[in-house]
């Protein structure tokens, strides 16, 4: 830590959000990106610098790197939901793409993004966080590094947490190590040699500096307060420090460069602050007969809204149902929960599930990213902005969503379904996150890994398999609906459906049954009711809706 009490840490949210969970294209290594950072200078005035614009950056990524439009957007499209906007801003863009009847009026709409041009370099850089070294994927570790680097505690109390986009050391560590790397790439191309490096005597613009302050953060020791990298490195009494020039309105690189590293920390907010010494809740209830006990931690306590955090693990053989401030724009993740029914009813930043079995996940409006990974027999219900998907087997996704849900790497038997239930606060959720129901691309997924792009990999839910599903909790508000309500081929089977069930019921009640018959027949249906449940799994569920002993008690939080 610097002597002036300065504290910098690597925030959070461009990873567990940003950083795509698939390894990067080549043409994003460092060698391309310094030409793109030198091509957009010289195209200021075409829609390159400082802001950039989608039809500059797809001529760019189309044009020059050789990537796919629909790889290109996605990228562009990721970094733009994470810029600050209001509800209402993203509402409105939604609106304007649910009126195209084109691509080309699609495109036209897309023509008017732009995006900061410098933190998008940085945001590019930052996808190499899941580059796949040859020698990492051999023997498993990465090359020694001379600083002494403490391990990530997980929620299994392992060693280190292989989920690279939610362990703050690895953010860390990445961009202590790439540090000079992220610098040169802003740096203005006089400041560069012929080989795109730094000499002793760079400089480095204010520009530079703010959009560094995508990935850096901190605070004054003693204050509460949180300021982005900028306003502290501009701040008079660090100038010396910092190495910023009142006279060139400059930093010296090398300067600049020394007081990072100098002040650079582990992050309050992260992952493994929220593990070590967040408030735990006691939300789960201990099962009679298992060992592992449930753990969740938050840091809502202490955090600001922005930088809040759930973590929960071992959640097994139970029904946990949540709507709590605890989740209201949390980084949520799951972990390890097997044989369980998982509401959370409350609007949320992003939502992570990892290594689930056999549950069913009920979730408020996620305003950015849900992402699953190595998860089985998992049924998803939520609607998001994102979906994301990697290393899950027989898992079912009823979701609602204004972008292609995300096929990445390692997936079997993935079954897209629409969204499909309600609850009373969904539409002021939804309305809170800047979620619309149209336009809504569940059944258009775009698969996204390199060993295959096979279509079979995915299926629509047959309409003839499909059910609504009904929350059963009751809560105050306005929603009395499935929002945006169901694709036509949905609706009719339901209808259908409940013809069958009038036509059964006229049959039974024109039997003329005695009432010994009328007894018979009830406990047959009953006997064949409860083998229904017991066959499908819903026994258990119906049971874990049952409120545990007082002594174990969900509590509130």
């Amino acid at each position: 830590m610097a002597q002036s009490g300065v504290l910098l840490w690597v925030k959070a949210e461009p990873f567990i959000v940003g950083a795509l969970q698939v390894p990067p294209p080549s043409k994003f290594s460092l060698h391309y990106l310094r030409k793109i950072s030198t091509y957009v200078r010289t195209r200021a005035t075409e829609g390159a610098y400082p802001r950039l614009y989608w039809s500059t950056w797809r001529h760019i990524a189309c044009g020059k790197l050789q990537l796919a439009k629909d790889l290109a957007w996605l990228y562009f499209e990721i970094f733009d939901s994470l810029a600050v906007k209001t509800p209402e801003e993203r509402l409105e863009w939604s609106e304007l793409l649910s009126n195209c009847m084109s691509e080309d009026e699609v495109e036209k709409q897309r023509n008017q993004l732009s995006v900061d041009t410098l933190q998008f370099l940085l945001f590019l850089y930052i996808q190499q966080l899941n580059k796949v070294s040859l020698r990492t994927s051999l023997i498993g570790e990465e090359w020694p590094s001379p600083r002494n680097r403490s391990q990530s505690p997980d929620l299994a109390e392992k060693s280190s947490c292989h989920n690279k986009n939610w362990n703050d050391y690895s953010h860390q560590a990445f961009v202590y190590d790439h540090l000079s790397d992220l610098l040169e790439l802003l740096l203005d191309p006089e400041q560069l040699t012929a080989s795109f490096h730094s000499t002793h005597s760079s400089l480095v613009s204010r520009e530079a500096v703010v959009a560094l302050s995508f990935l850096i953060e901190g605070t004054v020791s003693g204050a509460r307060k949180i300021y982005p990298l900028h306003e502290l490195a501009l701040w008079q009494p660090l100038h010396a420090e910092s190495g910023f020039s009142r006279l060139s309105k400059t930093f010296s690189f090398y300067k600049l460069e020394a007081w990072l590293r100098t002040c650079l920390t582990g992050n309050p907010f992260g992952t493994s602050a929220c593990l070590k010494s967040g408030k735990k809740l006691a939300w789960a209830h201990q099962v009679e007969g298992t060992t592992k006990r449930a753990k969740i931690a938050c840091n809502s306590h202490v955090a600001p809204r922005m930088h809040r955090m759930v973590v929960m693990s071992q959640v097994y053989k139970q029904t946990l149902a949540k709507s709590s401030d605890t989740l209201v724009g949390a980084h949520v993740k799951i972990h390890r929960c097997n044989e369980s029914f998982i509401y959370l009813l409350s609007p949320l930043r992003s939502v992570t599930i990892e290594k689930c079995r056999n549950s069913t996940f009920v979730l408020g409006p996620v305003q950015t990213a849900l992402h699953l990974h190595s998860c089985d027999n998992i049924k998803v219900i939520a609607a998001c902005h994102r979906l994301s998907i990697s290393s899950t087997a027989g898992c079912v996704f009823h979701i609602l969503t204004p972008t292609r849900p995300l096929i990445l790497s390692g997936n079997q038997t993935v079954t897209l379904a629409p969204f499909h239930t309600h609850y009373p606060m969904l539409e002021d959720h939804m309305a809170r996150t800047g979620l619309a129901t149209v336009p809504n691309y569940w059944d258009n997924p775009m698969i996204v890994c390199r060993e295959s792009s096979d279509t079979s990999v995915f299926r629509l839910l047959p309409p003839c398999e499909f059910y609504v599903f009904i929350i059963p909790f009751e809560m105050e508000g306005d929603t009395t609906e499935i929002p945006g309500g169901l694709p036509y081929a949905y609706q009719k089977a339901l209808r259908q459906r409940e013809q069958k069930i009038q036509i059964w019921q006229k049959t039974v009640k024109e039997a003329r049954l005695t009432k010994d018959q009328r007894k018979q027949f009830q406990v047959l249906v009953e006997n064949k009711f409860y083998e229904w449940l017991i066959n499908t799994g819903h026994r258990q569920q119906l049971d874990s809706l049952v409120p545990p002993a007082a002594g174990s008690k969900q509590a509130a939080g």
